[in-house]
């Protein structure tokens, strides 16, 4: 059985109260906030029988009301990048905030992730639900949206629902960054991964993919046997990965799909990921920088955590290749993904 309980955690100036919702299983403990559905701690037992927390984060509210780098958040209405903020749909070009060098970047100056959802008990964890006007940050339609984070075992299950008035673009994911080691060890080089992806996007300068949907086989994106991340980074252009694994093709069935396995040897720890979605964005965390004071004072810097970011792949909404990410009125957009929290 999964316990379920939630308390006020603070006043978010401008916004409102925020609540801490808390799921614990005999297993995993997990918090959530209200906060832009953010996923605030996921604590669990190494091998040892240490509980730490994964998950990376603030003791304080101030620290995620005034956050830029999305630490355990719901991004939306579009997660990723779409290239110079910009689309057209049904003949008429959209203009989005510019909030990643030249791109649109995770929904926009005030995305999903700065706002406050309502929260419903729901068994096993808690439903959270939000509306999005109209020409929310440039986006058309009224979208009606809603995320539930149940906790079952060593299972978080995370399932998005979406409807909207007007057709527009939508991708929303989960943007925690894990360590498995602890949220204050230094580094993931010590961490195994793989993923279960035959090809991989390349990108530009910007991080925009080219268009072209690259096999994995003979790169250093060829994550389907597990490699330690340390020296797999040093084999990456650039400061590290930030990439959209294929796990499904254009017009592939929706079926719920493995999508990867990160272990941490010396604790034990593993995190199992799979996902209804079309890709998984596996990034190393390659833009912290130290300035950034986490929970117990910790400083985060580059490559001290991971995400596993399942979503549609990037600017999908001007590649008309790459998987449909339109939600369209009568539709209803919905997926799955489930973090599974074991030790080995």
């Amino acid at each position: 059985m999964t316990q379920v309980s939630h308390q006020q955690w603070g006043e978010a100036v401008g916004l409102g109260p925020v609540d801490l919702w808390v799921l614990q299983s005999s297993q995993v403990r997990v918090e959530v906030l209200t906060l832009g559905g953010i996923i605030r701690s996921v604590c669990y037992r190494g091998k040892d029988g240490q509980m730490e927390d994964v998950v990376l984060g603030y003791d304080h509210l101030e620290g995620y009301v005034s956050d830029k780098r999305y630490l355990g958040a719901v991004v939306g209405r579009v997660a990723n990048r779409i290239a110079r903020g910009r689309f057209v749909l049904e003949g008429k070009e959209y203009q989005l905030d510019i909030n990643n060098g030249p791109n649109a970047l995770h929904g926009g100056l005030r995305g999903f992730n700065k706002a406050i959802w309502h929260a419903t008990a729901v068994e096993g964890g808690v439903q959270l639900s939000l509306t999005s006007p109209d020409g929310d940050q440039g986006y058309p339609g009224e979208v009606q949206v809603s995320v539930s984070y149940t906790l079952q075992g060593e299972t978080l299950t995370a399932e998005y629902q979406a409807r909207s008035t007007k057709a527009t673009p939508i991708n929303l994911t989960n943007h925690s960054y894990f360590n498995l080691a602890g949220q204050g060890a230094a580094d993931i080089y010590d961490h195994t991964v793989s993923i279960s992806a035959q090809s991989y996007l390349p990108v530009d300068d910007s991080s925009i993919p080219t268009g072209e949907i690259r096999p994995v086989d003979g790169t250093p994106f060829d994550l389907r046997k597990p490699l330690l991340i340390g020296p797999q980074l040093k084999e990456v252009p650039g400061p590290g990965f930030d990439h959209n694994f294929c796990l499904s093709s254009p017009g592939d069935t929706w079926t719920e799909r493995h999508a990867a396995r990160v272990c941490h040897p010396a604790s034990g720890r593993v995190l199992e990921v799979s996902t209804s979605q079309p890709g998984v964005q596996f990034y190393t965390a390659n833009f912290l920088d130290g300035s950034i004071t986490g929970k117990g004072g910790v400083r985060y810097g580059k490559h001290s955590s991971f995400c596993l970011e399942t979503q549609n792949w990037p600017d999908a909404v001007n590649q008309v290749s790459f998987p449909d990410c339109l939600l369209r009125p009568g539709e209803d957009y919905k997926h799955v993904t489930r973090f599974t929290f074991t030790t080995v």
